[in-house]
C-alpha cells in the first residue's frame, strides 16, 4: 500500500516538473516553427476555429488547442482581438504627440491622456519628451482641440501620420528548429 503511494507521488511531481519545462521552453523566448505558423495564423485572423487551424497547420485539433493553450498560460499569447478602422469611425488622422509635462505635472498629464478617447496608446520614453502618445482624430481642427488640452500642463510637439509603410507586426524572436537564428513571424508563414 504504501509502494503504490510513493510511485504515484513520483509520478506526480515528475508531471509537473515536465509542465514547468514546457513554460520554461516559451519564458525563455524560444519557440518551434509549429509556435510560430500557429502565432502567424493568429495574428492573420484571431478569429480562426480550432479545426481551420489545425488543417492550415497539419495538426490534430486538441494538438493545437494544447499548444494554443501552453502559449496562453506562458504569457506569449495575450489577447485575441480585433483591428478597428478609425476611418470607418470619421477619424481619418492619426497623430503623434510628444509630450513633456511641466516640472510636478507628470501625473496630471498621466490622467489627462487616460481620459482622452482620442488616445489609443501612449509610452513613456527616454530623451527630451517624457510620453509619445498615438489619437485618431475627425480633422486638424480635432486635434488642435486635444493639444489644448494638454498645454497648461505640458509642452507637446505633433506630428501628422501621413502613411505607415510598417503595419504593425510581431517582433522578431527565436525559434527552436536545430539551428541557432532568429526569424520574424511573416517569414516563419512564408516557409512552408
Amino acid at each position: 500500500m504504501n509502494h503504490h503511494n510513493q510511485v504515484f507521488f513520483v509520478f506526480y511531481i515528475n508531471k509537473y516538473e515536465a509542465y514547468d519545462m514546457k513554460r520554461f521552453r516559451y519564458e525563455s523566448g524560444g519557440l518551434d516553427e509549429t509556435d510560430a505558423r500557429i502565432l502567424a495564423a493568429l495574428v492573420e485572423n484571431s478569429r480562426i476555429s480550432i479545426v481551420n487551424l489545425a488543417r492550415r497547420i497539419g495538426m490534430s485539433s486538441p494538438g493545437v488547442s494544447e499548444r494554443m493553450k501552453r502559449l496562453e498560460e506562458a504569457g506569449v499569447i495575450d489577447n485575441y482581438t480585433i483591428t478597428v478602422n478609425p476611418d470607418a469611425l470619421g477619424l481619418p488622422l492619426a497623430v503623434y504627440l510628444r509630450i513633456r509635462p511641466i516640472p510636478g505635472e507628470m501625473q496630471t498629464v498621466v490622467n489627462i491622456l487616460k481620459n482622452l478617447p482620442e488616445v489609443v496608446d501612449c509610452d513613456r520614453i527616454t530623451g527630451e519628451d517624457c510620453f509619445i502618445a498615438r489619437a485618431h482624430v475627425r480633422s486638424v481642427a480635432h486635434m488642435e482641440e486635444l493639444i489644448d488640452k494638454l498645454i497648461p500642463v505640458a509642452m507637446t510637439n505633433t506630428s501628422i501620420v501621413q502613411s505607415s509603410p510598417v503595419a504593425r507586426r510581431l517582433p522578431l524572436f527565436d525559434i527552436n528548429d536545430g539551428d541557432d537564428f532568429q526569424r520574424n513571424i511573416g517569414q516563419a508563414t512564408r516557409s512552408r
